[in-house]
């Protein structure tokens, strides 16, 4: 984890967000989604109070709008079942613009719609102020298991390795003339994701005895302390302490 790693969800910025300490961050991205979840769906207000705790953020971390609704794009598939909700629940039916509705499907629908989006926008957030390396220094000071912060580290690594290695493996092909145009092409296809699957093995187990014969004994060497004051931690919980009140209000309201 020594070196950085750029990744497309990041916008390098010298806000006040991006200075943050990354498990500050994380730990009030976490708190937040929590307590979005256990908003109840009737306060329908509320969440349109998160919505503008979250535009703040983004104004005060200088991402655009544009950059932020852009990158929400991931949730269309739960878009797409939210949208079916109300056709396929059962129990009480009212008829919205000559279609008829259930209700409890209307209101999972919203609940789907509005939880998760704040969670994406959450996320996106997260991301765009934080690099990946930064977060996986924040996972390893939050005490994450040390073994699934080095599984994400090497994913994180070794992805756009493969993902190199499948763009080579797609340019031989076009360049001997192959062209996938139906089904009669698929084996070739499972050929190329066959061979892929044991060069990246093999890759692995040559970095695996390249790290043991450097000293590696299950664990990676900590080269950045990551610290945060208790004014950086009271920042970071801005947002989550806010929502806090947001969601007892509509708890007792």
């Amino acid at each position: 984890m020594g070196a950085g790693h750029a990744h497309r969800l990041y916008r390098h910025g010298h806000s006040p967000v991006h200075g943050l300490p990354p498990h500050t961050k994380l730990a009030a991205g976490f708190a937040f989604v929590v307590v979005v979840v256990s908003t109840p769906r009737e306060a329908m207000w509320a969440f349109g109070v998160y919505a503008l705790l979250l535009t703040t953020v983004a104004y005060a971390a200088r991402v655009p709008p544009g950059f932020l609704l852009k990158r929400l794009l991931i949730e269309v598939p739960f878009v797409a079942f939210a949208v079916l909700m109300p056709f396929v629940a059962e129990g009480e039916r009212i008829d919205v613009l000559g279609l008829s509705l259930s209700v409890s499907g209307l209101w999972g629908a919203w609940n789907v719609l509005a939880k998760g989006t704040l969670g994406v926008a959450a996320s996106v957030l997260l991301a765009s102020t934080t690099e990946l390396r930064e977060l996986l220094l924040g996972l390893q000071r939050l005490r994450l298991p040390p073994l699934l912060v080095q599984i994400a580290s090497f994913m994180i690594r070794y992805g756009d390795v493969i993902t190199d290695e499948m763009r080579r493996m797609r340019i031989a092909r076009e360049s001997r003339g192959f062209e996938a145009r139906g089904v009669r092409h698929w084996g070739v296809l499972a050929k190329s994701a066959g061979a892929l699957f044991i060069r990246s093995y093999e890759r692995g187990e040559r970095v695996h005895l390249a790290m043991v014969s450097r000293g590696y004994a299950g664990s990676m060497p900590v080269i950045d302390e990551v610290t945060a004051s208790r004014a950086q931690w009271s920042y970071a919980l801005t947002l989550p302490g806010a929502a806090l009140v947001v969601c007892l209000l509509g708890w007792s309201l």
